[in-house]
Parts: structure tokens; sequence; C-alpha cells
């Protein structure tokens, strides 16, 4: 470790208190400013609230832990601990003018500003001040080290993990373990077993290890209680990586159930459905005009039904009519079993992949529907219904499931299937996509999804639309 390392890392707790005692000068300073800003004059009043201010300030901002070590840790969970903080900070400070019944002598609109204002300045502080660390620690400085108890498949993959993330500035040294011996994907990463879990102890005595991760399966509690008494006192930090892998979700949370913990795997959607409401409903009313249109051009085609209802798969395991704009001839799925009798090849790619590259049905309105995906539209009446998401993986019948998903079935039945996904926007148009190409895109959403993926991925679907490779 060079010496900009080894100065860093000896002034990190001296830094987080001059950050904080920064935090609250840019609090009472931020207000000064605006005061000369509004023309307020300072009064007596406000010398009390600075004071007032200050000391919440550094009462609170403590409290919350916001200058804890954020190594690793997303951006947006960091501002999420500056409002809860700030947002403590002026609901005492309301108090106190509640009490007192002093708001009068103080500016209803520089407070208004001030208490809006001031968390997105704390938070553009903080995160330079990471981008700052991110540099040094990607450079190698003010890295911390580490060791893993486990060198299982959780271990390795908590180890790339943390490869992934250079700015985090978490090196790992090397693993402990009873059973499992030096893998090919340990020599890969040049990293070696250093002894088994009993000489942990001894190991943390003699070297400077700051964090040690235990990653071993939940069956090995002993073990794992055996860390935690013997190792707590020994100058590292220790931390349990759950092994929820092991049941395929990693949106699992803790939760409490009375004095008990206890994992949730049920996905939290709330967000998603209050998203795909409003998002659904901007839509419809925006391109109400062009329904009616295609409705008329369906019905006038050949007088056959307007729309085409198809059994699909949505969250736990229920049917439901998916909606489309009907983009093939009358009584379609009575031709299907002729089509792929008379033709082999045919029958062959139904089979492999559940579609027709070039479907004879398909009528020429229902070409361009499809090729500019506006046969589609009416599938945001089942997002209203709460039968399908904006986002998500493929709407699938229900002998795709249970043929093709498999042990990714009980996954794929966590969540409601999607209008579009990550496979409709990144191989949609790819005929040489396999079906496990498929099934591995929709695991990736389950397991990865969030608000700004979400829309990231509408992003891309607009983008595929108006560029014509979205087309089935």
């Amino acid at each position: 470790m060079n010496m900009l390392s080894t100065n860093l890392r000896e002034q990190s707790s001296i830094m987080a208190r001059l950050l904080h005692v920064f935090d609250c000068i840019v609090v009472v300073g931020f207000l000064w400013l605006l005061l000369i800003w509004y023309r307020v004059p300072w009064t007596p009043y406000y010398t009390r609230f600075a004071i007032i201010t200050t000391v919440l300030c550094l009462i609170t901002f403590q409290s919350f832990q916001l200058y804890r070590s954020w190594r690793g840790w997303k951006f947006f969970q960091e501002f999420i601990v500056i409002l809860r903080a700030w947002g403590t900070v002026v609901g005492l400070l309301l108090f106190y003018f509640f009490v007192f019944k002093i708001s009068h002598a103080y500016s209803r609109v520089v407070f208004l500003i001030w208490s809006l204002s001031t968390p997105v300045l704390l938070f553009t502080m903080h995160v330079a001040a990471r981008k700052v660390l991110h540099y040094f620690r990607s450079q190698g400085k003010n890295v911390r080290h580490a060791v893993v108890a486990g060198a299982g498949d959780l271990g390795v993959s908590l180890a790339r993990e943390l490869e992934t993330i250079p700015w985090a500035g978490i090196d790992v040294i090397g693993f402990f373990d009873d059973k499992v011996e030096e893998s090919a994907q340990l020599q890969e990463m040049g990293k070696s077993i250093l002894g088994d879990i009993a000489t942990l102890p001894k190991y943390l005595e003699s070297n400077d290890i700051d964090y040690v991760y235990i990653a071993l399966p939940m069956r090995a509690e002993k073990k794992i209680f055996k860390i935690l008494r013997e190792c707590r006192s020994l100058g590292a930090r220790i931390y349990l990586v759950p092994d929820l892998y092991v049941y395929g979700l990693h949106h699992a949370e803790i939760q409490s159930l009375g004095s008990l913990l206890i994992l949730n795997f049920n996905p939290n959607t709330e967000w998603k459905r209050s998203f795909d409401v409003i998002f659904s409903s901007l839509v419809l009313v925006c391109v109400s005009p062009l329904l009616l249109i295609i409705a008329w051009l369906v019905k006038f085609q050949d007088g056959g039904p307007v729309f085409y209802r198809h059994r699909r798969i949505t969250s736990a395991g229920k049917e439901f009519d998916c909606l489309k704009f009907r983009s093939m001839v009358e009584n379609a799925d009575l031709k299907l079993e002729q089509l792929l009798s008379e033709d082999p090849k045919l029958r062959k790619e139904w089979d492999t992949s559940f579609k027709l590259q070039d479907d004879p049905r398909v009528t020429r309105l229902g070409k361009f529907l499809r090729k500019t995906s506006l046969d589609e539209l009416p599938q945001f009446f089942n997002v209203l219904k709460g039968e399908m998401s904006v986002v998500g993986a493929r709407p699938i019948v229900d002998k795709e499931l249970t043929d093709f998903y498999k042990e990714s079935a009980g996954r794929y039945c966590s969540m409601k299937p999607g209008i579009t996904g990550p496979w409709q926007v990144e191989r949609r148009s790819d005929s040489n996509t396999s079906y496990d190409e498929r099934v591995g895109m929709d695991d990736w959403y389950i397991l990865n999804y969030s608000l700004w993926t979400d829309i990231k991925i509408i992003c891309k679907t607009i983008k595929r639309v108006f560029d014509g490779r979205g087309a089935v």
C-alpha cells in the first residue's frame, strides 16, 4: 500500500467529520444567500434559527448515519438517507415554529425554497465527494482489504461483483473454506484459499483486514455463528451475504414479523402498478383516434372480429385473454394445424419458437400492424385491468411455461408479463434467437427490474417502432 493510500485510509474518519461540519455550514450559508437574494434582513430571529438548525443537523445527520462508508452503494440510496435526515430537521423546525408561535418572524418563501432545495444541494456535494473518492479508488488508492469465508458459487459471485465496481475500493485478498479447493474460477481471478474456517481468527489477528464477507450456505449455521463469535472483536467489519441465489430471486427482502425476521420472496411491484396505470392511461388517451381508425380498418377488410384474444399466463400462473388487433385471417387457429401438417419446415419452426417468421395467415393490413407494433396497442387495456405490465417478460402460453421455462417457471409467475421487455427491444426481429436465450432474457428482467430499467426499455421500444426493427 503506497503512502497516499495509507494517508487517505487513516484520514477517512477525519474526512467524514469535516464533511459533516461542512454540510452544516452549507445549510446555514445557503439560508443566508437566499435571504440576501430576496432582500430579507437578518434579524436576531435568524441568528437563533441558524444556531438551532446547526445543532439539529449535527445530531440528525449523524443519527441517520449519513457519513457511513458508502462503498458499493448506489447514489439514490444515499439520496434517500439525505431526504429522511433533512425531513426530520425540517419537521423539528416546524414544531419549533408551532410551539413558540414565531413563524411570522420568518420569510415563508425563503423557508420553502430553502427546505426543498437544501437536500438537492447536499446530495450534489456528496456526489462530488464520492466521485473524487471513486477516482482515487479506481487508481488503487484508499483501498480496503477483504476476505471471504466460503469459496463456493456464492463467494465467487461476490468476488466477481466487487471486481466490476473498482470504484468501491474493496480488494478481496482470498478465501477461507473447509471443503472447496482452489477451482479454475479462483485461479482465473488470481485468488487463492488462505486456509480453513478455523484459521480465520488467527489470520485476522496477524493481518490488516477491513471486511470479512461470510458467503456460506444457510445450512452451515454453526460455522457462521463461530465466525461471528470469534471474529467480531478482531478489527474487521463482518457482513453476511444471504444465500438468496439458492431460491432464485434477487428481489427477496428481509421483513419483520413480530420479533421474527422473515424473507419476502414476493417482488415489490406497488410502484410498478402505479406507473403502469398512469402510463397506460396517457397512451390510450393520446392514441384513441388511432385506435378507432385501426379498428375500422380491421373490420372493413373482411368483416371479421376487430380483436384477437389469446390465452396467456400472468402472475401466479393464472391465465388471461391477451388482446391484439386481429392481424390474421378469420379462424387462423383452425388453419394453423393444416399448414403445419402440410409443411414439415413450418412445423419445425413452430415447435422451436411457437411462431412463424413468414406466416401465410397474416393479412396485408396485419403485416403493417405487426411491423409497426400497432397490433399490440389494445394490450394497454390488459394493463389497466391488472393482467399485464407495460414492461415485463414476454406473454407466453401454458405449454411454453411447462415445456421450456422449467426451473424458471416460478420466477416467471412471480410477475406480470409486459407489452414490451428486453427480448422485444434487443432480439425480437432476430429469427436465430434460441428459446433458451428468450428465457434467459426474461430471467434477467425479473431479477433486475427497476423503474430506471423500465424507462430505458420503453425508450428503446419507441426507437424500435420507428426504425421497424421491433417487428415480429
